[in-house]
């Protein structure tokens, strides 16, 4: 073990101090509080990078050596051991600065309580308990009962709570489910511990996977009761088997009867990722689950993987882990974190992605969970109302505003190689989308311009026009929601009535300058401007040389974050929207006598481009206003731009 202190930055450890082994370091505040855990291959190549160059570093990086008080490392002989350190220091220091996934919701489990005297079922959620055999999770507690309730018939283990075990004892008589044989009564000796624990191990061996044994018993047994006409024994195996049926049918078949697999999927943005785990056994989907993580760290797809690997099998029994786990990203050290799982499981696991088949399909399926699950997480954050107050109040903070930004309005642009340029301005309100209010541009005259020139365009036309309608009324600025931004005769609010209390621009200084250049020249004193740059996640406040830096898993930057999303998603569909317009209108451009009015009647009437194809000249003939010369001329032009050479 190796240290080195001081003040930030200055506990650069001495040029060959470090070692080139492979180890685990860790970074330490100034009251002794372990920050950032990492690994490397190179501790003396890794540790450098974050001390030769610091402003060259991300700005999280940089938060986190400036928070940081000293630097010690582990040497460590192999990549494993490497692995299985830094996952004991994250999971005993919970370093701040480091990756940490969390449940998206409470899953229920089904649980076999093995280590009791006398077994029990039932749903448990939360952290597990040592001598419980868990199957799952679930994603709603009323499938695991319904489940149980099916294989109790051929199963009959006790689903009692110990009050009600310890009274049936006592009293000398068993509760309803002894009486109708859905649990063999072993509080009143029904059956002995030993008979009743292999019923347990039979229902375990069931939900693992040991489906067929038992079926093909079952039928066995049916046959040679009915051989020697015990029809009522036989009626009753019978219905067992179509209970142990029902009990598979619920549980989809996915891949290969002897497929044992968990299906990782991630879908993630600059400040969050989601992930979703299918559970296959015996090519069945056993269970689902989810997590979300704040990514208050620089790290990529694979190396999330890997981080979420390691907690989610550190201490997992070896029976949970299986022969195969499929990724959406392969780990940096993947030789490594295959020999640690397999070493954990006794028996190899392989960690690979797939490529092609069943597996890859089923990975896009949980894939789509995973873009839902993330959705759901991010309506449910956007809907609290604390939160949204914070988010406000952090941005003001953050930009020095008199007061909370309860509008913004957001402008993003959008071409293709400079042509076709469009702009968007979407609104937020008290932190949420206010749609009737979004508006679009049309940029003639700025192709190869830029997006400078493009903003500069659209924020002085929008604040024209704000000017206008203020000056046509004779009022002054008026709050959103007062009546003085309605228009008299319509009594809807003006296009353009209210102004901002912020201007937010997709871009970095350059966009944010140009924003504050059109205000400017337009007299606009009283709207505070920023840019917030894709990439670093920087916002920079216009005339400002250095950008403000918000936290990462703070509410302000997510705010910030979903407001530029939602202007480029805007952007994007007007954007699409009319090149898909113009496609359309340029296969009938060659069409003599076809003027706009006519090339609109016709997609107006057919719908679509390829329909009109398929249309013949008589059909056309039914549009006013084309005869059957044009409706030929149609058909022909159609014909030959349909047609592949």
């Amino acid at each position: 073990m190796a240290r080195s202190t001081g003040t930030p930055l200055s506990f650069r450890p001495r040029p060959g101090a470090i070692p080139e082994s492979p180890g685990v370091y860790r970074f330490t505040d100034p009251h002794g509080r372990v920050i950032y855990v990492g690994k490397a291959k190179s501790l003396r190549q890794r540790l450098s990078s974050y001390f030769n160059d610091f402003a060259g570093l991300h700005p999280r990086t940089q938060t986190m050596l400036t928070t940081a008080a000293s630097v010690d490392w582990t040497v460590v002989t192999t990549e494993v051991e490497a692995l299985q350190l830094e996952y004991s220091w994250i999971k005993e220091f919970d370093p701040r600065f480091n990756v940490k996934y969390r449940d998206d919701k409470s899953y229920p489990y089904l649980a076999v309580t093995m280590g009791e005297t006398f077994p029990r079922v039932q749903v448990l959620r939360g952290a597990k308990r040592k001598g419980t055999r868990y199957f799952g999770p679930y994603s709603h507690a009323w499938a695991i009962r319904e489940t149980v309730d099916l294989l109790l018939r051929v199963f009959p283990v006790r689903t009692c709570s110990a009050g009600v075990f310890k009274r049936a004892g006592q009293i000398g008589r068993p509760c309803l489910l002894g009486y109708i044989d859905k649990c063999s009564a072993p509080c009143v000796g029904r059956v002995t511990e030993a008979e009743h624990r292999a019923l347990a191990e039979d229902f375990c061996d069931f939900m693992a996977g040991n489906t067929g044994r038992f079926i093909k018993r079952l039928e066995r047994e049916m046959g040679e009761a009915a051989a020697v006409e015990e029809y009522e024994r036989a009626a009753r195996l019978r219905d067992d088997v179509h209970a142990l049926r029902r009990a598979l049918e619920k549980q989809a078949v996915v891949l290969g009867e002897g497929t044992d697999a968990d299906v990782v999927a991630m879908v993630e943005d600059q400040l969050e990722a989601a992930v979703q785990v299918f559970y296959v056994r015996g090519g069945r989907i056993r269970g689902q689950r989810g997590w979300v993580v704040d990514k208050v760290e620089e790290v990529t797809t694979g190396e999330l993987v890997e981080h979420f690997l390691l907690q989610m099998y550190g201490e997992a029994a070896p029976e949970a882990i299986p022969r195969e786990v499929l990724v959406p990203a392969i780990p940096p050290d993947t030789d490594a974190v295959a020999e640690l799982l397999s070493e954990q499981r006794g028996a190899r696991v392989e960690v690979r992605v797939p490529r092609r088949g069943d597996k890859r399909a089923l990975m896009e399926t949980v894939e789509r969970n995973a873009k839902e699950a993330m959705a759901r997480h991010k309506l449910r954050r956007a809907g609290d109302l604390t939160a949204r107050s914070r988010a406000l109040q952090e941005i003001a903070d953050a930009l020095e505003l008199d007061q909370a930004p309860l509008r913004i309005e957001c402008y993003d642009v959008s071409h293709l190689q400079g042509e076709d340029v469009v702009a968007s301005m979407v609104v937020f309100e008290d932190g949420l989308e206010r749609k009737s209010e979004y508006r679009r541009f049309s940029i003639r005259g700025m192709s190869g311009r830029g997006d400078v020139a493009s903003i500069h365009e659209v924020i002085s036309r929008r604040f024209k026009r704000y000017l206008e309608e203020r000056s046509a009324t004779g009022e002054l600025a008026p709050e959103p929601g007062a009546e003085a931004g309605l228009d008299p005769e319509t009594g809807k609010p003006r296009k353009f009535a209210y102004p901002p209390n912020l201007v937010v621009v997709d871009g970095g200084p350059a966009q944010a300058a140009a924003a504050q250049r059109a205000l400017d020249e337009l007299g606009v004193d009283d709207v505070a401007v920023c840019g917030l740059a894709k990439r670093l996640e920087e916002v920079w406040p216009a005339g400002q040389d250095h950008p403000v830096i918000l936290p990462r898993a703070g509410e302000g930057l997510y705010l910030l974050q979903r407001v530029r999303d939602e202007a480029h998603r805007f952007a994007i569909a007007y954007h699409r929207g009319k090149r898909e317009k113009a496609v359309k209108q340029s296969a009938l451009d060659g069409v003599q006598g076809l003027g706009p009015a006519r090339r609109q009647a016709l997609l107006k009437h057919f719908g679509s481009v390829k329909r009109l194809r398929e249309a013949s000249a008589a059909e056309i003939c039914e549009i006013p206003g084309i005869g059957p010369a044009t409706a030929e001329l149609i058909v022909t032009a159609l014909k030959g731009e349909g047609e592949t050479p």
